[in-house]
């Protein structure tokens, strides 16, 4: 016979409301998931102290930005480019004769010495009805692009200058200043110096035993030739600074590499030069080696800032 006396009672259930809130959570270890409120990240940055621009400081032309975007600000910045070359067509067209006259100074000197522009003109001719019409199109359109290149650069300068660094920026319009400066300083080297002597031997000396008739649309095309070609001619210092900036190329490089450069600038010079006697030859790379001879003093000096700015 089993005796009951020795089963042990049965468990009961456990109450449901004895379990307090701290038993939620037993482990201490394992706090409740706890998200911390959004926080901007901080500005991105070159590694040199310069910040990116913040956003709404004028157009951001940065990453923020999407192609179509990115077409559209080009697409106003041409667009005001235009509008001021068309205004300044305008304005060149009705002085159009004066400014051809200031064109024609140096070959009126070589075929009608001492009667004045006006006699030096009327020995340039024409071949074809359309001619006249064209050469003050042209007139025209060459003078409007110089007129209004300052504010052409300035548009460039408002594309790119909300995606530079502060210290990019201020690189920037100096870099624009001295190029501006330089073209202009090299055609007028060209028109005062190189132009005469050019057209004193191809026509008087070279030309001598015919007669010259000199078309004046032809004329035209030959000078805007050699006074652009000396304007990028004068931009040497400037792409050097640009190279010695970011480090491609040093002083002791290009000194060192002189004589190469000569002989490369006596082939240029040759190569561009509208005549190959030896007096035109020299006045076309002598200013190339005194502008190479300027680059290595601007490379100098951006290697010196550079350093600095490396070290500091």
């Amino acid at each position: 016979m089993n005796d009951d006396s020795s089963k042990s009672p049965p468990s009961e259930p456990p109450d449901i409301d004895s379990f307090s809130a701290e038993d939620e959570h037993p482990d201490e270890d394992f706090p409740p998931d706890f998200t911390p409120p959004d926080v901007p990240p901080p500005p991105l940055s070159d590694g040199s102290g310069d910040e990116k621009p913040p956003e709404g400081d004028g157009p951001d032309l940065g990453g923020a930005m999407t192609f179509l975007e990115h077409l559209d600000e080009l697409r106003k910045r041409i667009v005001h480019s235009a509008s001021a070359i068309a205004i300044a067509f305008v304005g060149c067209w009705i002085f159009r004769e004066e400014i051809f006259k200031i064109l024609a100074l140096p070959i009126a000197d070589v075929v009608a010495p001492g009667q004045g522009v006006e006699a030096g003109m009327k020995e340039l001719i024409f071949l074809s009805p359309t001619e006249p019409f064209s050469i003050w199109m042209k007139v025209s359109f060459v003078g409007a692009i110089f007129a209004a290149s300052p504010y052409i650069l300035f548009q460039v300068w408002l594309f790119i200058a909300p995606g530079l660094y502060r210290k990019e920026k201020s690189y920037a319009i100096p870099f624009l200043v001295s190029s501006t400066g330089l073209f202009l300083l090299g055609g007028t080297f060209a028109y005062i110096v190189i132009l005469p002597t050019a057209l004193e031997f191809l026509i008087n000396q070279f030309g001598r035993l015919f007669r010259p008739m000199v078309s004046a649309i032809e004329y035209f095309n030959f000078e805007v030739l050699i006074l652009v070609g000396m304007g990028v001619v004068f931009q040497l210092p400037v792409l050097i600074a640009f190279l010695s900036l970011f480090g491609l190329v040093t002083p002791r490089f290009l000194w060192k590499n002189f004589r190469y450069a000569f002989l490369l600038i006596l082939i240029v010079a040759a190569v561009v030069s509208p005549t190959a006697d030896a007096l035109n030859l020299f006045l076309w790379s002598g200013p190339m080696v005194v502008l190479y001879l300027l680059s290595i003093g601007v490379s100098w000096v951006f290697q010196r800032r550079r350093a600095k700015e490396e070290g500091s």
